[in-house]
């Protein structure tokens, strides 16, 4: 069936993401990452799809979504996991009004990369080396050509503004696959690594209640330290110590003591970051052990009953002492 080509909606989408200024309006929002705010403004403006590559916690999403909202992009979020199918992925013929019309283009209900395509938006796929390789073939052309060819709907062709920007955990997280050749092929990488201890610090205080800035460089350092302990496979990102933070201060209003008395810290240390850590296999220890250890490094011993007077009537906490 021959079929015509789908005009592309031409909305206000054309790229702003450009010049000195784009970087600017972005870095308010973003922490400690200018250098990658140039690179995706730049590869973004010059009409590059691009991949974000980097471990959980990274502040991926985060930059893209400052970098649409600087430039006045739409932007499309898609969840990339196994459930991703080309046609949740594209889009689909309406069952009900298919019956009563036929196949016309006004039943079609886009899905979100028709969405991008047509409106000129950054299509953002979370977690791409997640999705199918099936459904990852549908985006080679529209990277390559800028089109989609939708049977029985025709040909939708990408409006100006249009990019592609996916993102990607290292390829030895738990649930993740190898990208192919094809599409690195048709796309610019950046890579993201963990931020320094300063920005990371920074990011907390913006995200968590107000605390003793000393403290809370401290469980920045424990935070950091689960990434380098030699029976961690995989660490907290800064997600962790925002968290630890906000259970702390949490736990003190129940406990009616002071967040960062020594039991309510490590409490809240375990809580936030147990499930975060990924042991190695051939480790014998808890991620609880592995967290306290780390806390008593940072933190110290813990205090004697003698030195710490809200040591009786938490023997129940998570801690484990």
């Amino acid at each position: 069936m021959n079929v015509a080509p789908l005009p592309a909606r031409r909305g206000a989408a054309a790229s702003r993401l450009a010049g000195r200024s784009a970087v600017l309006a972005v870095s308010p929002s973003v922490v400690g990452r200018t250098h990658q705010v140039e690179l995706l403004v730049a590869a973004l403006d010059c009409g590059a799809h691009v991949l974000l590559e980097g471990p959980p916690g990274t502040g991926k999403t985060t930059l893209l979504r400052a970098v649409a909202t600087a430039g006045e992009v739409p932007f499309v979020f898609v969840e990339g996991n196994a459930e991703l199918t080309p046609s949740r992925l594209v889009g689909h013929f309406d069952p009900s009004r298919l019956l009563e019309t036929g196949y016309r283009p006004d039943v079609f209900v886009d899905g979100p990369l028709v969405e991008a395509m047509r409106e000129g938006a950054l299509l953002y796929v979370e977690e791409v080396n997640r999705v199918p390789e099936e459904t990852l073939n549908v985006l080679l052309t529209v990277m390559s050509e800028g089109e989609l060819h939708v049977p029985r709907l025709g040909r939708v062709l990408a409006a100006d503004g249009f990019r592609l920007v996916a993102a990607m955990n290292p390829f030895d997280a738990v649930g993740t696959a190898r990208i192919s050749s094809a599409v690195y092929d048709r796309v610019c990488r950046i890579t993201m690594g963990y931020q320094d201890a300063d920005d990371e610090a920074e990011v907390v205080t913006r995200r968590a209640p107000e605390v003793d800035p000393d403290w809370r460089r401290q469980v920045v350092d424990l935070v950091r330290r689960t990434r380098d302990h030699p029976d961690v496979r995989i660490g907290s990102s800064v997600r962790g110590a925002i968290d630890a933070v906000r259970i702390a201060v949490s736990l003190g209003a129940v406990r009616e003591l002071d967040p960062q008395s020594w039991r309510t810290g490590l409490d809240a240390a375990v809580v936030a970051l147990s499930g975060r850590i990924r042991l190695q296999e051939s480790c014998g220890r808890t991620p609880e052990a592995i967290v306290r250890e780390l806390y008593e490094v940072v933190f110290g011993a813990e205090p004697t009953p003698e030195t710490d007077d809200e040591s009786s009537g938490e023997s129940g906490a998570p801690g484990g002492a």
